[in-house]
Formats: C-alpha cells, sequence, structure tokens
C-alpha cells in the first residue's frame, strides 16, 4: 500500500495550487509526507526549464518548493493538534502570510531536492513552519513560513 501525501488529502475544490494541487496539470504537484513525528519531508526533482543560470536551479522555485510543503505541514500539524484524520470534514488548508528565504548555496539543477520542514509553532488559526532545502545532502536554503488557517469565503463556490 502506497502512503498518500498531505496534498493527497485536499478536497478538489482545493487542489489547484500551481505548487501543491494535485489537478494543475502545469504545476509541481508536490508531495509530503511526515519523516517520524516531527518533520515532514517533500523529495522533487527540477525540471530543466527550472533554471536559473545553466546547472542552477531558479530562486523562484525554492521560494515555492518552501512554501507549499510548509502550507501542507502546517495542514497535517493542525490535523494532528485536533485529534483529527486527515481529510476529514471540514478540510483544513493554510495560506500564507509571510515567506522569508534565505538562499545559502547554489542549488545545482538535475538533482533531487528534499525539502525538510518543521512547526515551530502554533497559535489558534496561525502556524510557522521552518523549512530546510537540501540538494546532494546540502543545505542550500532555509526558510520561514508563517501561515493562517484559509477563511471559508476563499473557498471556491462560498
Amino acid at each position: 500500500m502506497t502512503k498518500k501525501a498531505f496534498q493527497d488529502y485536499y478536497p478538489e475544490d482545493l487542489s489547484h495550487c500551481y505548487g501543491c494541487g494535485s489537478l494543475n496539470e502545469k504545476g509541481l504537484q508536490i508531495k509530503s509526507f511526515w519523516d517520524g513525528e516531527e518533520e515532514a519531508v517533500c523529495i522533487y526533482t527540477p525540471r530543466d526549464h527550472h533554471t536559473a543560470i545553466p546547472g542552477f536551479v531558479y530562486g523562484g522555485l525554492i521560494a515555492s518548493l518552501i512554501d507549499c510543503h510548509a502550507t501542507g505541514t502546517a495542514s497535517a500539524a493542525q490535523y494532528r493538534a485536533e485529534g483529527r484524520e486527515m481529510g476529514s470534514d471540514p478540510p483544513i488548508r493554510f495560506v500564507t502570510a509571510s515567506l522569508h528565504v534565505d538562499y545559502l548555496l547554489p542549488t545545482p539543477i538535475g538533482v533531487p531536492l528534499e525539502v525538510r520542514g518543521k512547526v515551530k509553532m502554533i497559535k489558534g488559526r496561525r502556524v510557522v513552519v521552518e523549512a530546510r532545502l537540501l540538494a546532494e545532502g546540502k543545505v542550500c536554503a532555509k526558510g520561514e513560513v508563517v501561515v493562517v488557517q484559509m477563511p471559508e469565503n476563499m473557498r471556491p463556490g462560498k
């Protein structure tokens, strides 16, 4: 049996995000999973068109990976905090309030990138996630993402 990613639990009307939406055919369609009790991981291999300069990944992709991995991690953590099963109603989705990324090393293209995130704080509808992006075992970027639970009026058809 294959383990489902956090993003696989998103309801269909909330699965169109460029970074993590499974229904966005042109998107990244990242997948995030728990790796132990406190850390979530996402593996993504950039494509040739994600180039900044030959041989290196575009910084916007790095920010998108950190951002969408953090929103998924926050969702999974909030389900845990509420003692609920992933995907149970009402759905728990987050949107980005703040994204800070520090680029530490040039990130090579053509190798799998590993994004690791930990929840730093849950306070009401707000979650702070710290993330690291690694390539070939080296931390190339780190970020802090503040997310807020998506208001109901953002949901399509609401």
